[in-house]
C-alpha cells in the first residue's frame, strides 16, 4: 500500500509550516524524511495521521483520501505511529501499554465485557498473547509487568514502537526513534526496522535526527527545510546534495 502526498501545505495563522510538499511512499520500503529542527517533518506526521487538516493538497493511503478520516479511522487503515516526545502511561505496566492500542482489533463489543461473554475472554487473552510477542521481539518481556518509568530511554523508545504495532499497522511512522539511544542501540534500532519491515510486510517512514540511522536504513530520503522541500533521493544522492549539507552545516561558500 503506497502513501502518497501531493502538494500538500498547512498553515498556522501566518507561518506556513509545510509548503506545497509531494513524495510517494512505496509499500514495503523503508523511507527517510529529515531535515534541520523546524523544517515541518512532525507537522506532516500529524497530516498524515489526522492530528491536524491539511489546506491544500492531498494524502491518500492505499487509495483512501485520508483527509475526511478522523485519527481513529486513519489508525484503522492501517497507520501506526510514535512520537517525538515518549507519550506512555506511567500509572500501567508495560504491558498494559501495548494493551491499551488493541481496541481496534477487538471482535467483543460493550455487551460482551459487560455480561462477560466467552469472545470476551477470548480477544482478551489474544491481545495478551500479542503484547508478549511483541515484547519478545524487542526484548521488553522481563519487563512486562514493571512500570514502563523502570526501563531506559531507549527502551521506553522500543516500547513505544511495539505499541504501534499492536495496532498492525501497513505503514508506521516513527517520529525520531533513534533519540537518546547510544551507538550500539542505534545499530540494533536499524535491524529491527528492518526486521519489522520484512517481517510484517509493512512500510516504514523515518523522521530522524541520527544520520547513522537515516543512511544506514532508509531507501529512499526526503528532505524538508522550513516546511519546503529541499532534495530528494537516495541516501547517496542526499548526502552529497549542496542544499542538503547547506540546510544542516550553513551556507557553503564556493572556493574563488
Amino acid at each position: 500500500m503506497d502513501l502518497v502526498l501531493e502538494h500538500v501545505s498547512k498553515s498556522f495563522g501566518g507561518l506556513k509550516a509545510v509548503a506545497n510538499v509531494s513524495f510517494t511512499v512505496k509499500g514495503k520500503s523503508i523511507f527517510g524524511l529529515i531535515g534541520p529542527n523546524g523544517a515541518g517533518k512532525t507537522t506532516v506526521f500529524n497530516l498524515i495521521t489526522g492530528v491536524y487538516k491539511h489546506d491544500q493538497g492531498s494524502i491518500v493511503f492505499g487509495g483512501k483520501d485520508l483527509r475526511p478520516l478522523k485519527p481513529a479511522r486513519i489508525a484503522e487503515a492501517g497507520i501506526g505511529r510514535t512520537f517525538q516526545n515518549i507519550r506512555l502511561f506511567s500509572q500501567l505496566t508495560v504491558i498494559e501499554n501495548l494493551l491499551v492500542a488493541c481496541e481496534l482489533q477487538k471482535r467483543a463489543h460493550l455487551a460482551a465485557a459487560i455480561l462477560r461473554l466467552p469472545v470476551h475472554y477470548e480477544d482478551e487473552a489474544a491481545m495478551y498473547q500479542r503484547a508478549m510477542e511483541l515484547l519478545r521481539v524487542f526484548d521488553l518481556h522481563d519487563a512486562a509487568e514493571e512500570p514502563p518509568t523502570s526501563l531506559s530511554y531507549g527502551n521506553q523508545r522500543r516500547l513505544e514502537i511495539a505499541r504501534a504495532m499492536m495496532l498492525e499497522p501497513k505503514l508506521l511512522l516513527l517520529d525520531e526513534p533513534a533519540a537518546g539511544m547510544n551507538y550500539g542501540e542505534a545499530e540494533g534500532l536499524k535491524t529491527q526496522i528492518r526486521w519489522l519491515r520484512d517481517t510484517f510486510d509493512l512500510s516504514v517512514v523515518l523522521v530522524e535526527h541520527n544520520m547513522q540511522v537515516v543512511m544506514g536504513v532508509c531507501e529512499d530520503i526526503h528532505v524538508l527545510d522550513h516546511g519546503e522541500t529541499i532534495a530528494h533521493g537516495t541516501p547517496e544522492v542526499v548526502r552529497q546534495d549542496p542544499k542538503v549539507l547547506a540546510a544542516y552545516l550553513g551556507e557553503v561558500e564556493e572556493a574563488s
